[in-house]
């Protein structure tokens, strides 16, 4: 390979895709959107281009876009959805090598059952486990679990988001989502490495030593710990976030190992900027924030052309698509020159949104990648490692609490 650096690439898994008619097209098997075989031939179809993970979108209401009005009884698209850790722990089992990440959202859910889930699925997935960390400010999400009032944002208030301003409640919220993901990270390391001997002659299945009390007490959460899970493989699963602007920035720089950013293609510098300003705003140590290009795509086909596609699609739904990411069409050539474009100016990576997730997702498989290994950019196979080393991250994390050996 001629890179300086390693080519990343998954892909975010959102119901028949990113676009809202997609489920209307030829391919997309709507009867089988809430399938265990639908996922799970996503999963593995990403699994035969030897993506680094899958993402899969999930949110605590019927999936709408936040991006224009909609009419929340229209029934021309998917109005339903699936819990997504569980099928992620569903695929886990019938895939190898992919990384697997399903969104959590941290805002009406305990940060406990968050850190027993995703351990679990670290474990069933042999180390092959991520988190991707939501912020629910949605006043109708909160009406489902009727604990707490969230004013949600209204016009004045989204106006007031795209000028800078930030209502206090929006910002409380993300100082959660932060203290939940302290808390997870400390229940994973509850358990040393070492925690379990099964010594069947003693009667001890665990040493109890080597269990600890995480006693946090924060401005959200109180938990003494230690986890009922045993520590998983990875130690830390892997955590991402997706970020817009600087008050998310700062969650990702607190929070996670991975941000998901939304670059144009032009301003790529300028946001990788914005991300480490925020990394030193939150006095981040350590290793790195990784910076991964989201960009949703709708390629080529004998066919038709990405452009004609997202034309006939947008005039099925009735308008326009709108979205935060950059919309890309066109062949896998041009794709490829514009993710090499955006490595060159510092991305770690990239996260591709398939506007047609049976579609699209195929072409990655089956052009995109042959083209990127064509130009000695991606692997020929899985290495054997774990997620966390797949993406380069450090994979000897011991438990915090663990005694340093003499």
């Amino acid at each position: 390979m001629t890179q300086t650096h390693p080519f990343h690439l998954g892909v975010a898994l959102d119901g028949a895709g990113w676009h809202p008619a997609a489920w209307r097209e030829p391919n997309s098997r709507p009867h089988e959107l809430f399938s265990g075989s639908y996922w799970t031939e996503l999963a593995t179809t990403a699994q035969r281009g030897l993506l680094d993970f899958v993402t899969i979108e999930d949110s605590l209401t019927v999936p709408a876009n936040p991006y224009v009005a909609e009419d929340p009884d229209a029934v021309d698209q998917v109005r339903a959805r699936l819990d997504a850790h569980l099928v992620a722990a569903y695929v886990a089992p019938r895939t190898h090598g992919l990384g697997l990440i399903p969104t959590v959202t941290t805002t009406h859910t305990e940060p406990f059952h968050v850190s027993k889930a995703l351990a679990t699925l670290d474990h069933t997935s042999r180390g092959r486990a991520g988190w991707q960390v939501k912020v629910s400010s949605s006043e109708q999400e909160a009406a489902h679990f009727g604990r707490r009032d969230v004013p949600g944002l209204d016009k004045r208030d989204r106006e007031a988001l795209a000028t800078g301003a930030l209502p206090a409640f929006v910002a409380e919220l993300f100082d959660e989502a932060a203290e939940v993901a302290d808390v997870v990270r400390l229940l994973w390391d509850s358990w040393e490495d070492d925690a379990e001997i099964r010594e069947v002659q003693t009667r001890r299945f665990i040493d109890r030593d080597k269990l600890h009390h995480v006693d946090f007490e924060g401005r959200f959460f109180s938990v003494r710990g230690p986890s009922i899970t045993p520590r998983s493989p990875q130690g830390q699963p892997v955590v991402t976030a997706l970020a817009h602007r600087d008050i998310a920035y700062e969650l990702a720089a607190r929070a996670a190992d991975l941000v998901f950013v939304t670059p144009s293609p032009s301003n790529g510098p300028e946001v990788l900027a914005e991300v480490r300003a925020a990394e030193e705003r939150v006095g981040r140590t350590g290793e790195p924030l990784r910076v991964y290009a989201d960009v949703l795509v709708f390629l080529d086909t004998d066919r038709e052309s990405g452009a004609d596609r997202l034309a006939r699609l947008d005039a099925l739904a009735g308008r326009e698509l709108v979205t935060d990411a950059t919309v890309f069409t066109g062949g896998v050539a041009a794709l490829a020159d514009l993710l090499q474009s955006w490595q060159a100016q510092g991305s770690d990576g990239f996260r591709l949104r398939p506007g047609v997730a049976v579609d699209d997702l195929e072409a990655v498989t089956t052009e995109l990648v042959p083209e990127l290994q064509r130009r000695g950019l991606f692997r020929a196979e899985y290495p054997r490692t774990s997620l966390r080393g797949l993406l380069g991250l450090p994979t000897d994390v011991p438990s915090r609490y663990a005694t340093p050996a003499a």
